[in-house]
């Protein structure tokens, strides 16, 4: 079992920046890739970013140039560094873990963070 906890969501002018933070906890080593998803009201959940263990990362086509994710290992924390923030940015945000066992895939999701970008 993989716990997350995500932090740092808020209230931003559009323009602004924000920087999203999930500590796993659990059972790190299993871990494959972790990421970011984002729902947005009448929307479905969509990638925002991924990472792997060894550093490759992926970006939704929108976060692309403006959104960096990272992590830090030794603290098993994943980051989302979010620039140039855009009102459409607007969604909960949730922390992914995903571990695959014999072809079978795992997710374990946080409980998620609110980003509000005005215009």
């Amino acid at each position: 079992q993989v716990q997350l906890v995500e932090s740092g969501g808020g209230l931003v002018q559009a323009g602004g920046s924000l920087r999203l933070s999930c500590a796993a906890s659990g059972s790190i080593s299993s871990i494959n890739e972790m990421g970011w998803y984002r729902q947005a009201p009448g929307k479905q959940r969509e990638l925002v970013a991924t990472i792997t263990r060894g550093g490759s990362t992926n970006y939704a086509d929108s976060v692309k140039g403006r959104f960096t994710i990272s992590r830090d290992n030794a603290k098993n924390t994943v980051y989302l560094q979010m620039n140039s923030l855009k009102p459409e940015d607007t969604a909960v945000y949730y922390c992914n873990a995903l571990h695959i066992l014999l072809l079978t895939k795992y997710n374990y999701w946080g409980q998620g963070t609110q980003v509000t970008v005005s215009s």
